[in-house]
C-alpha cells in the first residue's frame, strides 16, 4: 500500500526527473551545436588560409607552402589537422591525406564553405581505425581570359573528438548547477509535502492514541479546510455514537434500577410463601421461584455496577487516597460469614509489620471489584476450598491478589472470561458479569488484571494498580 506522502512525492519528483533528463539532452545538443559552430568557423578560416598558399599563374598554379606553414597547420599532435587541395575536384595536388569528397547533395556554391561529417581512413603506413571527422569543403574558381575557368576544391578536416569533448564539458558545466538546483527543489518539495501533511499525521496520532471508549470531539483548529471538514464529519459520527451509547447505558441503568424494587419484593414474598407452605411439591416450586428471583436480583445489581464502572458513566472519577492493605482486609472480614456458609476457608494474608500500600482510587468501585472476585471464588472454588487475599508492593505499583485452590479455569477459556455474559462453567448462580465488571473497574483505574494457574490446581487473580490509580 503506497502512502499519500510517497504518492505525492512521486508525482512531484518524477516530472522533475523527466525534465532534468530532457534538459540534459537539450543541453548536450545545444552544446554540440555551439561546438560545431566554433569548429566550423576555425575550419573555414583554415581553408581560406590554405587557399592563399595556392596562387594561379599563367598556364598553371604556384604553390607557396613552406615547411613553417605546414608545421603551423599540423601543430597539435593529439588532433592533427588534415587538408587536401584538388583541381579539378578529386585530383590531388596538395595535402597530407585523401579526404572523402562532399556528398552528392552538397551545394557547390563557389567561395562558400560547406561542412559535413565523414569517416576518414588512416594515412598509408599509419595504424588505427577510421576516425569520424568534421570536414570543411570550399569550392573556388580560378583562371582568366587567356585560360579556361577551372574549379579548385580545398578541404580541411579535424577530428570530431574535440567537438564531443567540448560538448561534454559544456554539458557538465550546465548540468552540475542544474542537478544541484533539482536536488534543492526536491528537498523543498519533500519538506513542503511533510509540512502540508502534518495535520493529517496529527489527526492520525490523535485517533490512534485514543481509548476505544473515548468519544470526545477531535481538535484540529489549525488544520486546513479539507481536514477540518474531515474532522467535522468524524466529530458528527462520534457525537452520534456517543448519543447512542449514552442512551443504551441510560436504558440499562434505568431498567436495572426500576427492576430492583419489584425483584426485592418478589424475593420477600417467595420467602414468606416458603415459610407458610406445607405441601412439599408447593415448597419445591416456590424454592425454584425464589432461586430465580435471587439470580435476577444479582444480575440487576451487577448490571448497575457495570453501568457505574464504564467510563461514560462519569467523565471524572472521584478518587481518594487510602491504604489498600487495610481496605482489602476490611472487605475480607465482612465476607467471612458468607464464606463460612458456603463451607470455604476465606482469609487475608497479613504480614506483621508490613508497610501500608497507599493507592489513590475510587473506593466504591474498587470494593465492587474485590467483592466480585471473592464471590466468584466462593461460588466456584467448591466446598472445603481455601481462598486467600494478599496485598503487596510490586515496584511502584500495588498488587492485589485473590488466590484459591479450586478447579480453576481452563487455559483455553482464560482469554474469554472477561467478556460479558461468558461463563466457563454453568455451575453456580453466576451470570457471566463478575470478571467483566472487575476488568472495567481496573482499566478505569489505569491498571491491569491477569489470571494465573496455581499448582497443583487453583486460580490466582492479580490486580496491578499504579500509585495514583
Amino acid at each position: 500500500m503506497v502512502s499519500l506522502h510517497r504518492k505525492l512525492l512521486l508525482w512531484l519528483l518524477l516530472p522533475q526527473l523527466i525534465l532534468w533528463l530532457a534538459g540534459g539532452v537539450a543541453t548536450y545538443r545545444l552544446a554540440a551545436s555551439y561546438a560545431n559552430r566554433a569548429i566550423d568557423a576555425s575550419l573555414a578560416q583554415t581553408s581560406r588560409t590554405l587557399l592563399r598558399q595556392v596562387k594561379p599563374i599563367d598556364q598553371g598554379l604556384l604553390i607557396d607552402f613552406p615547411r613553417a606553414a605546414q608545421d603551423v597547420l599540423e601543430a597539435d599532435p593529439n588532433d592533427r589537422l588534415m587538408y587536401t587541395v584538388s583541381t579539378p575536384p578529386g585530383r590531388f595536388i596538395l595535402g597530407n591525406g585523401n579526404l572523402p569528397p562532399p556528398p552528392p547533395a552538397a551545394s557547390q556554391q563557389l567561395d562558400v564553405p560547406y561542412f559535413y561529417d565523414a569517416k576518414v581512413a588512416p594515412q598509408p603506413g599509419a595504424t588505427g581505425a577510421s576516425k569520424q571527422m568534421r570536414i570543411a569543403a570550399l569550392y573556388v574558381a580560378f583562371g582568366d581570359i587567356s585560360s579556361p575557368k577551372q574549379t579548385m576544391l580545398v578541404q580541411v578536416a579535424r577530428s570530431s573528438a574535440n567537438r564531443e569533448e567540448l560538448a561534454r564539458a559544456i554539458l557538465a558545466d550546465t548540468l552540475l548547477p542544474l542537478s544541484a538546483l533539482v536536488l534543492l527543489m526536491s528537498m523543498i518539495v519533500w519538506a513542503g509535502i511533510r509540512a502540508g501533511l502534518a495535520p493529517l499525521a496529527r489527526l492520525r496520532r490523535e485517533v490512534e492514541s485514543r481509548a476505544p471508549d473515548d468519544l470526545t470531539p477531535l481538535k484540529l483548529d489549525l488544520a486546513p479546510v479539507e481536514l477540518r471538514s474531515l474532522a467535522g464529519a468524524l466529530n458528527d459520527l462520534l457525537a452520534s455514537v456517543q448519543h447512542q451509547v449514552g442512551a443504551q447505558k441510560r436504558f440499562i441503568g434505568d431498567a436495572a434500577h426500576q427492576l430492583r424494587t419489584p425483584l426485592a419484593g418478589l424475593k420477600s414474598q417467595t420467602r414468606l410463601a416458603l415459610e407458610a407452605a406445607t405441601d412439599d411439591d408447593q415448597r419445591s416450586r416456590l424454592a425454584l421461584v425464589h432461586q430465580s428471583a435471587t439470580r435476577s436480583a444479582h444480575l440487576v445489581a451487577q448490571l448497575l455496577t457495570l453501568a457505574r464502572a464504564e467510563p461514560g458513566s462519569a467523565p471524572v472519577l472521584e478518587r481518594t487516597q487510602f491504604d489498600l492493605r487495610r481496605f482489602a482486609q476490611d472487605i475480607v472480614v465482612q465476607l467471612v460469614p458468607r464464606g463460612l456458609r458456603a463451607g470455604v476457608d476465606l482469609g487475608f494474608e497479613d504480614d506483621e509489620g508490613a508497610e501500608p500500600v497507599p493507592v489513590q482510587a475510587n473506593s466504591l468501585l474498587l470494593r465492587e471489584a474485590l467483592t466480585n472476585l471473592i464471590d466468584n471464588a466462593i461460588q466456584y472454588a467448591g466446598h472445603g476450598a481455601e481462598i486467600t487475599v494478599k496485598v503487596r508492593r510490586d515496584g511502584a505499583s500495588a498488587l492485589l491478589v485473590v488466590e484459591d485452590d479450586g478447579p480453576g479455569i481452563p487455559e483455553a477459556d482464560r482469554a474469554r472470561v472477561f467478556e460479558r455474559f461468558f461463563r466457563a462453567t454453568y455451575q453456580g448462580d453466576g451470570c457471566g458479569l463478575g470478571l467483566a465488571i472487575v476488568k472495567e473497574i481496573v482499566e478505569r483505574h489505569s491498571g491491569s488484571v491477569t489470571l494465573e494457574e496455581v499448582q497443583p490446581h487453583g486460580l490466582r487473580v492479580l490486580i496491578r494498580l499504579p500509585p495514583e490509580a
